[in-house]
């Protein structure tokens, strides 16, 4: 079931595309961006990663942390990453239990997660659920949002 705005965000411990250990918790002090992606190298995942990678400026003057998830394997997201020069971690969720926690899939044997994000606050707490997202524009919505243009 997908977290709702207020609830604490599911923790998690993840390895990154560059074979680092991310743990949401060590997070805290910060805003952060969780974007799901279904599959590397596909038009609309390369459309969302390289809006957020061409944003990247505006997320860090506003201390906010940007992390892709999916269930691909590290080399999966290693390579997809070096493409396209994301400057910011790739998660590997292979086993699915991110996706679950945060209802970005509904079966540990789904094949890719849906593309939703969440915005979490300082605290933890989730303080947007983006369930309709658009490649094209995400970054900038969720930008928006956060400095409230």
């Amino acid at each position: 079931m997908m977290p709702k705005v207020g609830e604490q965000a599911p923790d998690f411990t993840l390895i990154s595309h560059e074979g680092l250990q991310v743990a949401l918790a060590r997070l805290r002090g910060r805003k952060v961006i969780l974007w799901f992606f279904p599959e590397a190298a596909t038009p609309g995942c390369t459309l969302e990663g390289c809006s957020f990678r061409d944003q990247m400026n505006y997320f860090d003057e506003n201390n906010i942390v940007v992390l892709g998830i999916s269930f691909n394997d590290v080399e999966r997201n290693d390579e997809f990453a070096a493409q396209y020069q994301f400057p910011f971690p790739l998660l590997c969720d292979t086993d699915r239990t991110v996706g679950m926690a945060y209802g970005a899939c509904d079966d540990p044997r789904a094949r890719n997660a849906n593309r939703i994000s969440f915005l979490i606050d300082e605290d933890g707490q989730i303080a947007r659920v983006y369930d309709s997202v658009n490649p094209r524009d995400h970054a900038a919505q969720v930008l928006a949002d956060v400095l409230g243009v």
